[in-house]
């Protein structure tokens, strides 16, 4: 197989694993992360997000652009297992596409990976099936419900910085694929990425438990090609996290809530510490 074909077909299996990644993600938000459904969800997030990472890793050692765009993930959301039921369905579609896959390409590494992809999926479905047997009638037909008790002002912020958190993340991971091969630059980005995803979860979860819909739809990405550029990005957009963070703590509604404002307390200083970390690589 050619190139770019290559990394096309990757790219479009990357939006698909972004795609579920989202989904779950968003599923164990609303049930929450300490219950049995959220815990499972949850867990089934983070494997997709090795699916992710394994197809950015090789797109990025060919030389390609990540697509961060989210494909279409079909579910019924009538109920919890309707929901379940659809992520069944959603999974074992995977496990003949990768498969396919797998034979048009000559590279064994890659060939592995989709390979995995295949049967993880297939684990994925069967998990998702045993989630279902747990449920008791009642949970099963009902669904995750929050309290719809905020403002619509103070969810509108939150719902910006949940985007802005999201983006920042992609952003990261973007750079840590594209420029794997320019020294340990590109994993020590990996390591911020997977901090904003706690950063990200002060402001979805907060969302989740009153009700809200959770929005994952990316900003725009950079795609500099200079790891320079990109490392000055981070740090710009580090600086203006922290001062919006900063001015939030402000707002009256937010004292209000003492959860989020108390890890929005410690994702400042982590910002920082994350702002003067980059800045030496900068430097250096």
């Amino acid at each position: 197989m050619e190139r770019k074909a290559l990394i096309d077909m990757l790219n479009r299996d990357l939006t698909d694993e972004h795609a579920a990644v989202v989904r779950y993600l968003i599923h164990s938000y609303q049930e929450g992360e300490d219950t049995v459904v959220g815990a499972s969800l949850l867990s089934r997030c983070r494997e997709e997000m090795w699916h992710m990472h394994w197809l950015g890793m090789i797109i990025g050692k060919l030389e390609g652009e990540p697509d961060f765009s989210i494909g279409p993930y079909p579910f019924d959301p009538s109920s919890r297992a309707t929901m379940l039921k659809s992520y069944i369905q959603y999974e074992e579609k995977l496990i003949p596409h990768y498969n396919a896959e797998a034979e048009k390409v000559d590279d064994p590494h890659i060939r592995r990976v989709l390979k995995r992809e295949a049967w993880e999926s297939a684990i994925h479905a069967r998990r998702f099936q045993r989630l279902i047997d747990k449920l008791s009638p009642e949970d099963a037909s009902g669904l995750p419900e929050g309290g719809h008790e905020l403002p619509p002002s103070f969810v509108e912020k939150l719902e910006k910085e949940l985007l802005n958190k999201y983006t920042e993340m992609l952003q990261h991971i973007r750079s840590s694929w594209v420029f794997q091969n320019e020294g340990k630059e590109g994993w020590r980005i990996m390591d911020q990425a997977m901090e904003k995803m706690k950063h990200l979860a002060i402001f979805a979860e907060g969302l989740a438990e009153d009700g809200a819909k959770l929005n994952f739809k990316p900003g725009p990405i950079d795609i500099s090609r200079s790891i320079g550029d990109a490392l000055q990005k981070a740090v710009d957009d580090l600086q203006s996290g922290v001062e919006r963070y900063c001015a939030f703590q402000k707002y009256d509604e937010f004292r209000k809530h003492s959860g989020i404002a108390l890890k929005l307390d410690l994702a400042v200083q982590q910002i920082e510490y994350q702002k003067e970390e980059i800045t030496d690589w900068i430097k250096k």
